[in-house]
């Protein structure tokens, strides 16, 4: 029987992937501080004999022995990655060290959940693994997308040099159940406010874009991922001309501006009496944000198959049921 660990298990993302490995008969130990994640996400794995819940802080060093890391513990939303820069920092670089450190002793496969975050305000479109970013340094956002870049130059040269298994996701805008009330994303920002009747905000003019993948896509890409033998990986990325650490975008190449989906999700809410009020651009906000995911299709014959609507209904119903 596999063990896996996830650390951020009872977050947004990182309780879809239990609730996965769980299903395919995977022993799954948690790590998780609750900063961001919420025990609702995991009750209901309490009483399974496979599964372990730890209350720890990545940024302390942990053990254990493991086939198979998935480093998820960060806060991915930018109202939370702000309101504690630093410790968002640290999140994410003493984490993967910590991760990474990990593997060297046991010999684990990781796979570290990267972010599109770290294109920046890209300047090219679609945005490709090879693109190097358009990132401002000392921004506001800089404290999650910069802290993200080292977590991938730590991922690469622990590869390189201490030959451990390791694979970058860079995850593209996710939704679903689970995501949290007030995290701030887009998608759960206008989906609360409609159910609500509060005018859905949208911050500049709304022609900024966006890819929305649900959840069962990107989890379904991230066990793919790790199901392929290092070699096979290796030997796959080298015919597509890419000899650098495993690096796969992982989200919806379909893109929508931030205006159509404040007016799908209206369409889906008819009695909510909600309006669409603008507000001013934050900083470094990218204006568009599109994944080219080539490579995924090639190496693991993946994309998503779950439309936006559908998406969305399921996300609607979920966030209807936590009111209730």
């Amino acid at each position: 029987m596999k063990k896996a660990l996830v650390t951020g298990g009872a977050g947004f993302i990182g309780s879809h992937l239990v609730e996965n490995l769980l299903n395919d008969n995977y022993e799954v130990t948690v790590i998780d501080n609750f900063s961001t994640g919420n025990m609702r996400n995991i009750k209901n794995f309490i009483n399974n004999e496979r599964f372990t819940f730890k209350l720890h802080d990545v940024t302390k060093p942990f053990d254990g022995y493991f086939d198979e890391i998935y480093n998820l513990a960060c806060p991915a939303s930018p109202i939370k990655y702000q309101k504690d820069p630093i410790g968002t920092l640290k999140t994410s670089i003493l984490g993967i060290i910590n991760v990474l450190d990990l593997a060297v002793n046991t010999g684990a496969k990781v796979l570290q959940a990267s972010t599109s975050e770290i294109y920046g305000d890209p300047l090219i479109h679609p945005q490709k693994e090879s693109y190097w970013g358009n990132v401002n340094t000392l921004g506001e956002r800089s404290c999650y997308d910069e802290s993200k870049r080292v977590a991938e130059t730590f991922c690469s040269n622990y590869f390189k040099h201490k030959n451990v298994d390791v694979r970058i996701a860079r995850i593209f805008n996710t939704f679903g159940p689970n995501m949290q009330p007030n995290d701030g994303r887009v998608i759960s920002n206008f989906i609360v406010q409609a159910l609500n009747n509060k005018n859905i905000t949208i911050y500049g003019n709304g022609s900024q874009t966006r890819s929305f993948q649900y959840i069962d896509d990107l989890i379904r890409g991230l066990r793919k991922y790790m199901s392929l033998q290092k070699d096979e990986l290796s030997n796959k990325l080298t015919n597509e001309n890419w000899n650098q650490v495993p690096v796969l975008n992982v989200g919806n190449s379909s893109e929508y501006s931030i205006v159509e989906l404040a007016n799908k999700i209206l369409n889906l809410l008819p009695d909510s009496k909600s309006k669409i009020i603008y507000e001013s651009l934050p900083s470094d906000d990218p204006q568009r944000r599109n994944p080219d995911i080539y490579l995924a299709k090639k190496i693991l014959n993946w994309e998503t198959s779950i439309d936006l609507n559908q998406g969305l209904i399921n996300s609607i119903n979920y966030f209807k049921n936590l009111k209730e």
